[in-house]
């Protein structure tokens, strides 16, 4: 979604059409959930390694 989105946004500039500011916007929102995503899958190796460790 996020490439179509700003591959769009491009295709738009190089046919000579200025899209509306809020256009430029709209990548915003699928960077912001792969941030989260992302981030979760970092911190999940370290947070499996405190769940499963073995009682002593």
């Amino acid at each position: 979604m996020f490439t179509l989105i700003v591959l769009g946004i491009f295709g738009a500039l190089g046919l000579g059409k200025e899209p509306a500011e809020w256009v430029y916007f709209l990548p915003l929102a699928p960077l912001a959930l792969m941030l989260v995503t992302g981030l979760y899958l970092f911190a999940l190796p370290y947070t499996a390694k405190q769940r499963h460790k073995p009682a002593e």
